[in-house]
């Protein structure tokens, strides 16, 4: 493992530990839309296991052409429930994952490298200059990446 996954794991667990007590408590709404994530720099996205217990996981995001895109590590659970159930529910929410809407279902699925650029102008345009130097400093010293779309069902 390289020191990066390492420090990254560590980083993991420290937010894993401060999450919002609700975000374990997120359920679906009527939406069909993503209106209420606009003004938000948080998404909450919850995967699920096989077993079908659900994981919430605040992300940066950006949206563009009705879809919502976040970038995450490659190597995390969540990819993994990802490619393995496309099937989640997300919320705009507080750093700590604390909803503040409703919960909209989703599908989401990992892009292929011809559609990573879409998907980090989408989130460039939420975040600005901080994205911009938080992107040169994870794809230079970070764990590698991809970028999840979310489209609402």
């Amino acid at each position: 493992m390289s020191a990066a996954e390492r420090v990254s794991d560590v980083w993991n667990g420290f937010l894993g530990r401060i999450r919002h007590p609700a975000a374990s408590r997120l359920e679906g709404g009527a939406r069909h839309d993503l209106e209420e994530f606009r003004g938000h720099k948080h998404c909450l996205v919850v995967t699920y296991r096989r077993s079908g217990e659900a994981v919430p996981t605040p992300v940066w995001f950006g949206i563009a052409d009705g879809k919502l895109f976040f970038h995450s590590e490659e190597r995390v659970g969540k990819i993994k429930r990802i490619r393995g159930n496309d099937r989640v529910l997300i919320s705009p929410c507080d750093s700590r994952g604390k909803p503040l809407g409703t919960g909209v279902e989703a599908k989401a699925r990992v892009l292929s490298l011809d559609e990573e650029g879409r998907a980090e102008a989408a989130i460039q345009a939420n975040f600005g200059l901080g994205r911009r130097i938080y992107g040169a400093v994870a794809t230079r010293f970070g764990p590698d990446g991809v970028y999840v779309e979310v489209m609402p069902v």
